[in-house]
């Protein structure tokens, strides 16, 4: 099967998906926060993990899954329980490390994958995502008419548009580390961990109020 999308709309679709990835939000604010206390590839993991949990949602829009986000509520809430508490653990490590510029394997302490956990978590922790991507998607596509060819193309477009906005933010923040005098890299850990302070319990609260919006 040949793909529907003219060159034109897989740009515009893009660039609206860029767009919005670049808007500062928690994902923005936890990638540069990794990235600035650990390094770029800890940010990257961290953009990896919200690019997975994009695409997941995506794949279930794609098959028009909305009711699975009222099905499996409680689950999305644990996740993002877990995420937030996730993250405040994480700050406080952070917040009592050894700065970089003084233990130079300092990031090897923090594995790979908690990093990628960490953007995963927070992403798939927002189930109203699904419901976006079907107010989204309609505007730029017509979905009755796409093909597994199409569907395909779409996934990639929104994995490189996202995943791209998001190590552009990982490496600027990892360059704006590098600049900094080394007797300044303590304060960029408590900077970065208070920022995920910030995340951690917005999760939690955001979750509490959703418990008590369903009571």
């Amino acid at each position: 099967m040949a793909s529907q999308l003219s060159v034109g709309t897989l740009v515009a679709l893009f660039g609206a998906i860029a767009a919005l990835a670049a808007v500062p939000s928690l994902s923005v604010l936890t990638v540069s926060a990794r990235s600035a206390s650990l390094g770029f590839w800890h940010g990257a993991l961290t953009a990896l993990g919200i690019v997975i949990g994009d695409l997941i949602f995506i794949a279930l829009a794609v098959w028009g899954l909305a009711f699975f986000a009222e099905q499996f509520s409680p689950l999305f809430m644990l996740i993002k329980s877990f995420g937030g508490l996730y993250l405040l653990w994480l700050a406080v490590q952070l917040w009592r490390a050894v700065p970089i510029s003084n233990q130079a394997e300092n990031s090897d302490q923090y594995s790979w994958a908690s990093s990628l956990f960490m953007g995963l978590s927070i992403t798939l922790g927002d189930q109203k995502a699904i419901l976006f991507y079907f107010g989204f998607f309609p505007a730029f596509l017509d979905l009755s008419a796409l093909t597994v060819p199409d569907w395909v193309m779409v996934m990639a477009i929104a994995a490189i548009a996202v995943g791209s906005v998001k190590l552009a933010y990982a490496y600027l923040a990892d360059r704006a580390r590098s600049r900094i005098r080394p007797q300044f890299h303590r304060l960029i850990n408590r900077i970065a961990a208070t920022a995920m302070v910030i995340v951690g319990l917005i999760l939690l609260t955001t979750t509490l109020g959703e418990l008590l919006g369903d009571r």
